[in-house]
């Protein structure tokens, strides 16, 4: 009955959600970083693409140096891959020092969720500055002032374009290595990253790439993208989109390299906390399930907290106090 009373919940929740829109499948061939000119199917190419890249994910995900501005709480830079949009070349940030000793040297980077607009995760950036942590708040690609005016969701990260997804992926986990960079210039010693949902994804590819991440919290968890955008309820008009065009086996191996799974043993040798929801029809449970047990395993340490809601309920009184305090708790502890 608790689960059915949830569910119910979480539908509600999600088609409150306005400005789906379900756009037309495409292979993206044009947007795949390093995409060799051979011959074959759309298919059969990013396949192969997809298993020289992991071999190599190094490369894939390695970023220059940057020039970075601040102007009082916003830090701004250029991002390592340019777009057809200008809007999204710019990488925004909001900064939250803490000015205690502690937060001196300890920072935390955190990705937010999908959509989420200018405002989401800055109520979470000031917790940490009470538990002695500062925060630099990342603005994902294509989302608030990084969106073009053609768009009014962050449709360009997530969508049946196949390889347009891959590259602005791509595009957050190189972002958001220049931003623990431009941390690290700050004198911080002690640096975590936090993300939430698809941020959480993103979060898991930027440690397992970036040696100066010492801790990370993982909120909402998957071991495939692509199976997230199959089975969970937030992202069905994708699917609608890609089924008959693609099979999901075919989709997980292409967009393998965005996936934790082939990364779980970069993270070896760093404190990890995984979260998931017990009635999560987004990221759904068995998904969530799946990645603690690679996580057990293969004897990767970790931390597990099972929050008793949903996906979108987790941002609702008393859940999201209780995975907030949480994830402070556990970087105040491992930073």
């Amino acid at each position: 009955m608790l689960a059915r009373a949830f569910h119910r919940w979480e539908r509600k929740l999600a088609a409150a959600a306005e400005g789906r829109t379900v756009r037309p499948f495409d292979w993206g061939l044009e947007w795949v970083p390093g995409l060799e000119p051979e011959e074959g199917e759309p298919l059969e190419r990013l396949e192969r693409w997809a298993e020289r890249t992991l071999r190599n994910s190094e490369a894939f995900y390695a970023v220059p140096p940057a020039q970075y501005s601040l102007n009082e709480d916003r830090l701004t830079f250029q991002s390592a891959v340019v777009t057809p949009h200008p809007e999204n070349n710019t990488v925004t940030a909001r900064y939250f020092p803490d000015h205690t000793p502690k937060g001196k040297r300890r920072a935390v980077l955190i990705l937010p969720q999908w959509n989420a607009d200018a405002e989401g995760h800055a109520g979470l950036c000031r917790l940490m500055n009470r538990f002695g942590l500062s925060a630099l708040r990342l603005s994902l690609p294509y989302h608030d002032v990084r969106m073009p005016p053609e768009l009014k969701r962050a449709d360009y990260i997530v969508s049946a374009n196949v390889g347009r997804t891959l590259a602005i992926c791509r595009q957050a986990v190189l972002d958001a290595r220049q931003a623990i960079a431009w941390l690290q210039l700050q004198g911080y010693e002690s640096i975590g990253i936090l993300g939430t949902s698809l941020g959480s994804c993103l979060s898991m590819l930027t440690a397992a790439h970036e040696p100066l991440i010492k801790a990370l919290a993982l909120n909402h968890i998957s071991p495939f993208f692509a199976d997230v955008i199959w089975e969970g309820i937030s992202t069905a008009h994708v699917r609608e989109s890609l089924e008959g065009r693609v099979d999901l086996g075919s989709l997980r191996r292409i967009w393998m390299p965005i996936s934790p799974y082939p990364f779980l043993d970069h993270v070896r040798d760093r404190q990890t906390l995984l979260v998931y929801a017990l009635y999560d029809l987004t990221f759904p449970l068995t998904l969530s399930r799946m990645l603690v047990t690679e996580f057990k395993l293969r004897n990767v340490p970790h931390e597990t907290l099972v929050l008793p809601c949903g996906h979108y309920s987790t941002g609702v009184t008393p859940f999201k106090w209780m995975d907030g305090l949480a994830l402070c708790r556990f970087l105040n502890r491992t930073l």
